[in-house]
């Protein structure tokens, strides 16, 4: 077994709970190539076994303080304890996150299920070099019909791997249709984001559903997600989106559920918020959720100019007693940010807004308090007055 040796800040984060062990706490790098390796710390104390990946700033990615085998069973056990929890949370529809990385004890790789399909992505080096046995384990416990890696994310290039799409297994359709209480909708899961689609708003999706009514607006709609829910209740909805194949699965996504009352617009968001400002349209039920406006840390402050604009637009076409669901799943914007950009909105908008609900990822999508990197999706639910 190759092993490496840490420094006491690596020991110690490790040991509250977080398992990152970064490139400059490595004492004594392992002498092997990627994958699972024992780890020490400074004075040789056993600290348990990880993930080594030498190209990356996160170079070790801890796995469990016990000194066992990485091998087929390990990750049978990993695999099954995350299914189970999975299966207890009695979620409504046939599409699921297996397992959230880090927050399943299995850092680096994303399982998500849609049917009998199982999309994977492997992230780092280390987990990369137990490839067989990790896919092996999610046939053993998952029992998929085929399973497709989506391995072409740009994180990779940092690990000194390449980004493509791979068959894993069996077969796998261009396209599979799903169904997320009551609602049903179509993943593309080699052309999809993400792995196909957007699984950690599953309950927000719903919970705006609930509240909706009236003329409803789903800004950044993409395939209609939100929008859909909203038309179960709505008596109108708007579903706004810059791309035209998106909104035309949309559209599909639309008659597979007999909604007729959606309204597809290609439009610039913001372009289409202040023409909507200036026409003094109103709407009863406004969803917010754009792409990642800071997906890096120097980003941020640009990233809080472009979120408070949108819900700024937003609060400014609410009708009395209408609910704004507004979302940022950008992780470098904390929550204490995202509040902050809100009350700032609210201000400007010169309006009364109520907070009735703190909105956050999906419970298969779990944080863990020790991991804030688990956490990333943000959201809320506001009332105008």
């Amino acid at each position: 077994m190759y092993v490496a040796r840490v420094n006491r800040r690596a020991s110690a984060r490790w040991r509250r709970g977080h398992p990152w062990i970064f490139r400059s706490d490595v004492i004594e790098p392992p002498a092997g190539p990627p994958g699972p390796v024992g780890v020490i710390g400074e004075r040789g104390d056993f600290l348990g076994m990880g993930l080594w990946s030498p190209l990356s700033q996160i170079s070790l990615r801890m796995l469990t303080a016990q000194e066992t085998a990485i091998d087929f069973g390990f990750w049978v056990a990993r695999v099954r304890a995350a299914a189970d929890y999975r299966e207890a949370l009695g979620i409504e529809g046939t599409a699921c996150r297996v397992i959230h990385g880090e927050a399943d004890h299995l850092p680096s790789l994303i399982v998500d299920r849609y049917g009998e399909t199982v999309v994977v992505q492997l992230l780092s080096a280390g987990l990369e070099a137990c490839r067989s046995d990790v896919l092996a384990a999610l046939i053993e416990v998952l029992a998929p019909a085929g399973v497709l890696a989506r391995n072409d994310v740009g994180v990779r290039r940092a690990e000194g791997l390449g980004e493509d799409i791979e068959l894993l297994y069996g077969t796998v359709p261009d396209i599979v249709e799903v169904e997320e209480s009551g609602i049903r909708y179509q993943v593309a899961p080699r052309t999809g984001q993400k792995t196909g689609a957007f699984l950690d708003q599953r309950e927000n999706r719903k919970r705006a559903g609930e509240l909706s009514h009236g003329n409803a607006l789903d800004c950044f709609s993409y395939h209609g997600s939100f929008a859909l829910h909203l038309a179960k209740c709505a008596a109108a909805v708007v579903a706004v989106d810059s791309s035209g194949p998106a909104l035309a699965r949309a559209g599909d996504n639309a008659a597979r559920n007999g909604f007729w009352h959606i309204q597809l617009v290609e439009a610039n968001v913001f372009d289409f918020l202040r023409a909507q400002e200036t026409a003094r349209v109103r709407y009863d039920t406004i969803v917010v959720d754009p792409p990642a406006f800071a997906k890096r840390r120097d980003a941020v402050d640009q990233a809080l100019r472009a979120y408070k604009e949108v819900n700024l637009r937003a609060m400014k076409l609410l009708s009395a007693g209408g609910i704004l669901a507004t979302f940022s799943c950008s992780h470098h914007v904390s929550a204490p940010l995202f509040r902050e950009m809100l009350e700032s909105a609210a201000a400007d908008a010169q309006r009364p807004i109520r907070w009735l609900e703190t909105r956050g990822q999906a419970r298969d999508h779990p944080e863990i308090v020790q991991i804030p990197e688990s956490a990333y999706l943000k959201g809320a639910i506001l009332q105008a007055e």
